[in-house]
Formats: structure tokens, sequence, C-alpha cells
């Protein structure tokens, strides 16, 4: 409707009082103009339709907890996606499948994968990590989070689990490395799981407070969002589950922050 108006209000001024040089100076200006809009319209268009995936998502909140959850992938697709992921990801293996929690050397509970943009590196549990090269089915999935979510990932942290007995500790995803205004989006492939949330303040037999975990149910294909400032607050286990006997992926995207805005980060504001 506006650009209606527009044109009306611009022929009008077209009249016959206006020299003929003045008047062809003019239109010119005007159909530069107009093509400008024009362009910018199909910008934000094509912009539009890039952030075009929209999914039902359900909102999971507490007490410094805020998560999105939500099916992203149809059964097919995931399936589809799994496999592909079978023939692709390398996991780590020797000292690489090991951590270190409290001093002491542990082989990892489940296989492990990191990939991601050229070499970035991320430190957890006393193991530095360089980042593979993204193969096509991580960039697919990696590509359609960010469709989804609108945030940009530089980043993944692959976890495989066998079956039940493969599991995964209470910890934070609060790495330096990470920048801290975007989110964790974990992807889930194969076997459902539990995932629990238990927050700081009621861990462990000197537990300041009561506050009740939260347990959620991880479906095959589906997106949770851990959003700020979720990881401050809460640790987050994958707990053995002896009755599953399938395996099981998960994608954590992340965005890491270059040198430059890590040094930035973390100097004190003299200002």
């Amino acid at each position: 409707m506006e650009k209606f108006v527009i044109q009306d209000r611009n022929k009008r001024r077209c009249t016959s009082e206006t020299p003929a040089g003045s008047l062809r100076k003019k239109i010119k200006q005007e159909r530069d103009e107009k093509m400008k809009e024009e362009d910018s319209e199909d910008d934000e268009d094509a912009a539009f339709a890039e952030f075009s995936n929209p999914v039902p998502w359900q909102k999971i909140e507490a007490e410094g907890l805020d998560c999105d959850y939500a099916l992203l992938f149809s059964k097919e697709e995931a399936d589809r996606l799994f496999t592909q992921l079978e023939e692709e990801v390398v996991y780590a293996t020797g000292e690489e499948s090991k951590v270190q929690v409290y001093g002491k050397v542990y082989n990892i509970p489940r296989k492990q994968a990191t990939y991601g943009d050229a070499g970035l590196t991320y430190t957890y549990s006393g193991v530095r990590r360089l980042a593979c090269p993204w193969t096509p089915t991580l960039e697919y999935i990696r590509d359609t989070v960010t469709k989804t979510t609108g945030q940009t990932f530089n980043f993944v942290l692959i976890n495989r689990y066998k079956d039940g007995q493969d599991h995964m500790g209470e910890h934070r995803d609060d790495e330096k490395e990470l920048d801290p205004r975007c989110p964790i989006a974990s992807v889930s492939l194969g076997a459902t799981r539990d995932f629990v949330f238990k927050h700081r303040d009621s861990r462990g037999k000197q537990s300041r407070r009561q506050i009740e975990p939260v347990k959620l149910e991880l479906a095959h294909g589906s997106l949770l969002l851990m959003n700020p400032p979720t990881n401050t607050f809460w640790y987050h286990s994958l707990p053995m589950r002896k009755k599953i006997l399938l395996p099981r992926i998960n994608l954590t995207f992340r965005r890491i922050l270059l040198d430059s805005k890590r040094e930035s980060k973390t100097k004190p504001d003299v200002n």
C-alpha cells in the first residue's frame, strides 16, 4: 500500500512547470530509489525464507533454567541422518578418549568426536580437542539448527552411546571458550534417553537448598536449546539406563569465541 502512495505523490511532482532536464534527472533518481527499495525488499524476503523452518516449541523453565524443546526432524529423516553419521564420524581413541576428573584420569563411558571451523579448539575435563573439518551431514544438521533458531554455531561435540550402559555424569557446559550469549543446541538421534538437570545449590550431601531436579526425555530427532543462564546454575547428566539396548548419537552445537573476543571478554573494564 505504501508503494502506491509514494508513486502517486511522485507523479504529482511531475508538472509542466518542471524543466525537461530537471525532469529527466528527477525521474532517473526516483527510478533508482525505487530499484533500491525493491532490492532491499528482496533481501528481506530472502532472509525470511532462510529463517523459515518453524517448529512447535515447548518451553521448559525453572529458577535460572531456560530451555526450548522441539522435534526437529521426522522419523524418516532422523533415521537417515543417524545412518549417515555412523558412516562419517570418526571418534577419538587412545589418550583422546580419556578425561580428567579431580586429578584422576578415566576412560569416557561413551565415544566422542569434535568437529567445527578450521583451527578451533575446545578444552574440557582436562582434555584439549582440535575440531575436525565439518562433514556434509554435520553441515546439514548445523544449518537446519541455525535456520530454526536464528543462532550460528562453529563447533559441535558429538557423543555416541552404544546402549544404556554408556552415560554422562553431572556437569555444566560453562567453559571459557564458549560464547556466554549463545545457547547450546543439543540434537538427539537414536534411542530416547532421560536427561536430568540438577540445580547447583541442591547437589551433594551438603546441599544448601531443596530444588527439584528437572527430567526430560530426549527423543529421536529432537532439539533441546539450553539458553543462558541455564549452564550457570544447573548441572545436567545422562544417567545409566540398563534397559536401553539401542545406540544414541547426541550433537551439541556450540559457538566458540575466537582468541580476540575471548581476550576482550576476560579483560577488566577500565573505563
